[in-house]
């Protein structure tokens, strides 16, 4: 190091006596080699701009690439949580209030509760956006010959994945209806059952997403055969008359007498022969509370129902069932949905198997509905007169299929609405119903 020093000062020197004794010498040599220095520089500085250019406009590439966001795959397999990086999801249908409650659009103290509300909100967008992808893909694949074990199976292996199950904090919300023709609700198949669907089926699809025990209660009705189209739009247009009448304040015998006005002014000719289509008088909506799928109020659908009024802040199933039979269901066939019940306080079981089941159901459903397949989903086997006990001692209450007279059709369309304080939503809605 101390000798490149000394080396480097004598050179130092030498030069400095040249530059005294001719001055003027350097500067007229240095004349042509500074212009060439210069034009050298600059076509270095050009070359190094173009290379930083181009380095600019790969990784302007490179960054629009990554920001590409997520597509949902054909069958759906991503989690709808990874699409919505932002966790920011879908916000449904908006309908204004009318009338005496209009002020509530434009009210700051009611947008401010609205603020307060948007992570409940949040959570039950999630939940209908799964929905939402879900029955766009089931649509996608019905056909008939299907078999009905398998469609369901199929249907809720695509909700598990999309909503990232996770125990009681994500998942589905009661078991997949799928009933069939003259059975209006409450059907699934049990495991083993070998119930295919048929061209001439008019098969209600009905299930259930729940984030935080959030519910999405939604339902639609597939028939391949054309000649049901009027009962389908019967139903339809009658949920969504329902949906319109619905509101803070509003009566629930007035949502419900005008339903049946709707629903009423249809008829369908089926094999010839013309029926008058009727609203299903012992089948309601109803109000939707945390892990509650029935939270106490009943939305009629037929005229004279209870005085009660709706509130602000309630979630509400609007649903309608059209029927070319009587017009009034009853219990019948084998049953497959269960729930326990909502208020049930601690009951002595005397049965250990009892006891045992019991233990299952708290763990992977509290108060949500379920069926005898996610019992053996979850392995459980010989569990049918445990079952039988708890729904004797009032801890379980079996759902048995609800039907209106053999050989009669029925369809349904449901949505699950939100009276917010500012306005309504349609948290469900989607481009297909």
């Amino acid at each position: 190091m101390a000798t490149e020093s000394l080396n480097n000062e004598v050179a130092v020197g030498e030069n400095e006596s040249e530059n005294l004794n001719g001055i003027e010498k350097l500067d007229i040599s240095n004349g042509d080699d500074e212009v060439s220095e210069n034009s050298l520089s600059v076509q270095k500085d050009e070359d190094e701009g173009t290379g930083e250019v181009a380095k600019k406009k790969k990784k302007k590439n490179k960054s629009k690439k990554k920001k590409e966001p997520l597509r949902q795959t054909d069958p759906p397999s991503i989690p709808v949580i990874d699409l919505f990086p932002s966790r920011e999801f879908p916000e449904g249908e908006i309908q204004q209030y009318k009338d005496d409650n209009l002020w509530r659009t434009t009210s700051e103290e009611k947008r401010e509760l609205e603020r307060l509300e948007k992570p409940k909100y949040n959570a039950v967008r999630q939940a209908a956006e799964v929905h939402r992808q879900v029955r766009k893909y089931i649509r996608s694949i019905l056909k008939p010959g299907m078999l009905m074990t398998e469609l369901c199976e199929t249907l809720e292996n695509t909700v598990r994945k999309l909503i990232s199950e996770n125990g009681l904090q994500a998942g589905i919300a009661f078991p997949t209806g799928c009933s069939l023709n003259w059975v209006a609700a409450h059907w699934t198949p049990n495991s083993g059952d070998k119930t295919v669907l048929e061209y001439d089926d008019v098969m209600k699809l009905d299930f259930g997403t729940h984030i935080d025990g959030y519910i999405i209660d939604c339902a639609f009705t597939v028939a391949f055969n054309p000649m049901y189209d009027p009962l389908l739009e019967a139903s339809r247009e009658a949920t969504n008359t329902g949906i319109k009448e619905s509101g803070i304040d509003v009566r629930l015998c007035d949502v419900g007498a005008a339903i049946q006005e709707v629903m009423e002014s249809y008829e369908v000719e089926i094999n010839g022969k013309v029926f008058q289509v009727k609203s299903i008088r012992n089948l309601n909506g109803h109000s939707i509370g945390p892990y509650q799928i029935h939270a106490g109020k009943s939305v009629p659908i037929v005229k004279g129902g209870e005085q009660t009024k709706m509130e602000e802040g309630e979630f509400f199933a609007i649903e309608t069932f059209a029927s070319t039979g009587k017009g009034y269901v009853r219990e019948d066939l084998e049953c497959s949905h269960y729930m326990k019940n909502f208020d049930a306080g601690h009951v002595p079981l005397r049965l250990p198997r009892a006891k045992q089941l019991l233990a299952t159901i708290n763990k992977n459903f509290s108060t949500l509905a379920f069926c005898r397949r996610y019992l053996d989903r979850l392995g459980e086997t010989k569990y049918l007169m445990a079952l039988k006990n708890l729904c004797d001692a009032g801890i379980v209450q079996p759902y048995p299929p609800l039907c209106d007279v053999k050989g009669s059709y029925v369809s349904q369309f449901e949505h699950t609405i939100l009276l917010r304080p500012t306005c309504k939503e349609v948290i469900s809605r989607g481009d297909d119903y």
